[in-house]
Parts: structure tokens; C-alpha cells; sequence
């Protein structure tokens, strides 16, 4: 997934259009962007239109924290449903939610992507990333910088991005997702971004507007070149019987070189640019 497109879960219109914006997922948003007062019709708003979907639908909802979020999720499952994107995620919150989709969902189809908002979350985010039925993780990064009292930008969110980088590749689960940027007009701040964040490690980027979904597509999808050079590393290593080989440049190559190159091909093919299936 290289693009997840928030959709206000109380505005019935741009849910029925969502699914036509390009965006590899959506996220119906049942927390900041519903005002207090429109909480239960939104939930109920999602509900419906989640059970009117085909089941390979690519949606997550987001849900509110503590109890309004267990109340979210019980009302949203569906077999639409890919996952729970918890807001103001803690380990606790993680767990009670995987508890209430190990008893309402017992095939495991629906994940759980906590949005770390708070100093607490980044500093446990080994633990999140580790808890029950978590894919991918993201950073809230306004909310987190206000806690923080920083002002937002590469250098100041460096130590808490890579933080989250590393506990997603220690508990193997996918790389976390980008933040999202709320200046959807500057598209050539959002394409440089981008490619910062995805030089640190992050796959994939939350969207708030459909013109930003292009551009993190852009960056997101592997080169023609990028897919090339990656078979050949994928055909050496694999001629080689699994074993230490050489790149079409006589450089030694090995298996942590190979699962990047198999990542690489893995992210080309659901958009019809390589063969190989999605890991």
C-alpha cells in the first residue's frame, strides 16, 4: 500500500466517491474529523456503507481512543473491513482492541495500525509494534509535536521517526506508513518530503486530499530500472542456489541485499510493473 486516503466518516458523499480517488486504501475517519456532536451518526454512517462494499475493499477505519474506540470497532467490522487504525494508540489500548477482534473476528482478517500521537506511544512503540494483530504503524506527528512543544520538521522528528522505523523492523511487521502533510496545494514540498521519509525507511504515505495520491505514487513505486536491476539480483541469487552471490557489477551480494531486492519487486506488482506476488 502506497497511499491511505482519510475520508470524514460523516460525510455519506465522499465515502460513496472514495473508492474512485486512486488511493490504494482509504481510512474512514471516525475521530478528528467528525465534530463531538456527530459521533454516533458517523459510526453508524461507516457501519452501513463498510457492509455495502465487496469484501476486497482496501478500508481501514479509524477509530476514537479508550472506550469510544472499542464502541467503533464492534459497530464496523465487516467483511469489508482490513483493519482498525487505532487514534492516540497506547500498548493498552492495542491490546484491548485485539482482544475484541479475537472474539467478533477469530479468522484474523482484520489488523490494527496504532497512530502514535503521544511521547508514551514513541517510547513504547517496541511493544505496539510487537502486540497482537499490528501490521504497520504510523506517527501523528501534529499532535505529538504540540505534547513535545516542537515545531514540526525533518530535523526535530528525526530520533521519533527512526524510533518507529526500528521497532516496525524489530517486531517484522511492514514498514510504518508517512504522516500526513495538511498543505495539500504544495505538491513539490510533498514530493521532497516524501522521498526523505522514504530514503529513512517509511513505505507508503496517509493522504488527506486525492491530488496528493499521484505524487506519492511517484515516489512509492519502483523505477523501471529499480525492478530491472532487483530480477537480476532476485535470478543471481537464486542460480546460485540460495548462497553468497555477485550483482551484474562483481559486488558480493547476500540474503539481507536479496530481501530488499525481493521487497522492491513485491512493491512493483500490485501496480503492473512485475510478476512477483505481494510478500
Amino acid at each position: 500500500m502506497r497511499s491511505f486516503l482519510y475520508v470524514p466518516g460523516n460525510r455519506p458523499k465522499m465515502l460513496a466517491t472514495a473508492l474512485d480517488r486512486g488511493a490504494d486504501a482509504l481510512i474512514a475517519d471516525l475521530e478528528d474529523a467528525v465534530p463531538p456532536a456527530e459521533k454516533e451518526s458517523a459510526r453508524h454512517t461507516v457501519a452501513e456503507w463498510l457492509r455495502r462494499l465487496p469484501a476486497a475493499a482496501p478500508v481501514w477505519v479509524r477509530v476514537n481512543p479508550g472506550a469510544a474506540g472499542l464502541g467503533d470497532a464492534r459497530a464496523v467490522i465487516a467483511p469489508a473491513l482490513r483493519g482498525l487504525v487505532v487514534a492516540k494508540a497506547s500498548l493498552e489500548q492495542v491490546t484491548a482492541l485485539a482482544a475484541l477482534l479475537d472474539e467478533h473476528d477469530p479468522a484474523g482478517a482484520v489488523g490494527l495500525v496504532p497512530l502514535l500521537e503521544t511521547p508514551r506511544a514513541i517510547l513504547a512503540a517496541t511493544a505496539i509494534a510487537a502486540a497482537p494483530r499490528v501490521t504497520r504503524m504510523q506517527i501523528g506527528e501534529t499532535d505529538l509535536s504540540a505534547e513535545l512543544g516542537i515545531t514540526p520538521g525533518d530535523q526535530e522528528l528525526l530520533t521519533v521517526r527512526s524510533t518507529v522505523v526500528l521497532a516496525s523492523a524489530a517486531a517484522g511487521i511492514e514498514p510504518p506508513a508517512a504522516a500526513v502533510t495538511t498543505d495539500f496545494r504544495d505538491l513539490d514540498a510533498l514530493r521532497r518530503s516524501t522521498v526523505a521519509l522514504k530514503r529513512l525507511g517509511f513505505r507508503g504515505r496517509a493522504c488527506i486530499h486525492p491530488a496528493q495520491i499521484p505524487v506519492v505514487h511517484e515516489v512509492f513505486t519502483p523505477t523501471g530500472e529499480e525492478i530491472a536491476t532487483a530480477r537480476d539480483l532476485v535470478d543471481r541469487f537464486e542460480a546460485a542456489g540460495g548462497g553468497v552471490c555477485l550483482d551484474a557489477h562483481g559486488r558480493m551480494v547476500d540474503l539481507a541485499v536479496i530481501r530488499d531486492a525481493r521487497r522492491t519487486l513485491s512493491l512493483a506488482a500490485p501496480h503492473g510493473r512485475g510478476p512477483d506476488p505481494v510478500c
